[in-house]
């Protein structure tokens, strides 16, 4: 059976699963890439190096935000949200981002060496002047669709 995802459905995938793809759009090209997120209910919530992405969503904030669950091809679950980026810039506003990601992702981190890059420092605690770029995605419209045999 085919058919689309209730409200809470679709608010249960986004708050349960740790990657989904954004699609930006700048400059004649779409770019589509896997992130590691947390979602909060308004926001999707992302920590990245300066790069493809976030040049493209500086120039054009309007982006396409996708989760999916596959079981296999009769079995799976997907939503698909379109939303605005938003580049969290002050120190409060990027530890409260970095502490929701951090939060939905600690309890699958499987090792010591699984985070210790810019987010944390020698003694894996959050050092004041976090490195690259926290930003969030405030999803707008949101969609869902299923099949289930």
């Amino acid at each position: 059976m085919l058919g689309d995802l209730k409200k809470s459905q679709i608010e249960h995938l986004l708050y349960s699963q740790v990657i989904g793809r954004v699609g930006c759009h700048a400059d004649n090209m779409t770019y589509i890439v896997p992130i590691t997120y947390a979602y909060d209910g308004n926001y999707v919530y992302g920590h990245t190096k300066e790069g493809m992405k976030i040049n493209m969503m500086r120039k054009n904030p309007n982006v396409c935000f996708e989760v999916d669950v596959i079981e296999n091809m009769s079995n799976w679950r997907s939503v698909i949200a379109w939303g605005k980026f938003e580049e969290l810039k002050t120190l409060e506003e990027r530890k409260m981002g970095m502490q929701k990601l951090m939060d939905h992702i600690s309890p699958i981190i499987t090792g010591e060496t699984t985070i210790q890059h810019a987010m944390t420092d020698s003694h894996g605690k959050y050092i004041e002047t976090l490195q690259g770029v926290v930003y969030r995605i405030k999803l707008i419209e949101k969609t869902g669709r299923y099949e289930k045999r």
